[in-house]
């Protein structure tokens, strides 16, 4: 019971700021030192809103890169992020991984109980981001994604056997306030503060995150 009044606590997710996506992404840059780049965005066509790249079956319609060498065009410069989104302002906000952070990446319903754990053990969190596919990513240290297999194995998991995988180098996430196909937008469990600046590694939330993960995996 406790348990269950823990994690309905940490699912609280907190009020999103009403911000236009080219002042987000510029902020994000000036505020956070964040690498940002802007990707596809929401088209509406009949009634319904469809993926500027145009693809039908777009898996992430609206919030993914838009070219090949989008990891040469994020950038840290404010000055440079309002000129990209002056271009396109309904483009998404991305951020690269592996540079200034990476991103753990698990289930909802564990990310939550994973949540609660970190809390009542004052464990130090970074950002926490909610997607409307029903994931959520933890910001950690870059080198998360080499270091998480091992990790995973010396708490007794197969690495393969949980739903828990870490988004590094040449990977990306769609930031707040991203949209996402006719699902909603990205949004902020636990929003970039003065507080959680310097982000946590991997190996101080990699056991709750797990613990999680395979509780998720019980039939």
């Amino acid at each position: 019971m406790e348990e269950t009044i823990e994690v309905a606590r940490a699912a609280q997710v907190p009020q999103q700021r009403g911000e236009q996506l080219p002042d987000t992404a510029v902020r994000y840059a000036k505020e956070r030192h964040w690498d940002v780049f802007p990707g596809a965005w929401l088209e509406a066509e009949g009634g319904v809103e469809r993926c500027s790249c145009g693809e039908p079956s777009c898996a992430r319609p609206g919030a993914h890169p838009v070219r090949e060498d989008w990891t040469n065009q994020a950038t840290g410069s404010a000055t440079v992020a309002r000129r990209l989104w002056s271009k396109q302002p309904n483009a998404s906000v991305l951020l690269p991984t592996g540079r200034t952070f990476d991103a753990v990446d698990v289930p909802e319903t564990a990310g939550f109980l994973a949540l609660a754990r970190m809390e009542r053990m004052d464990l130090a969190l970074g950002p926490v981001t909610l997607t409307p596919g029903r994931r959520m990513q933890f910001f950690v240290l870059p080198g998360a994604a080499t270091k998480a297999p091992d990790l995973v194995r010396k708490l007794g998991w197969p690495p393969a056997s949980l739903d828990l995988r870490v988004l590094g180098e040449g990977d990306w996430v769609a930031a707040p306030p991203t949209r996402v196909g006719g699902r909603g937008a990205v949004q902020w469990v636990r929003k970039p503060t003065t507080a959680n600046r310097w982000l946590p590694d991997t190996e101080e939330l990699i056991s709750p995150l797990a613990y999680a993960c395979g509780r998720e995996r019980r039939p």
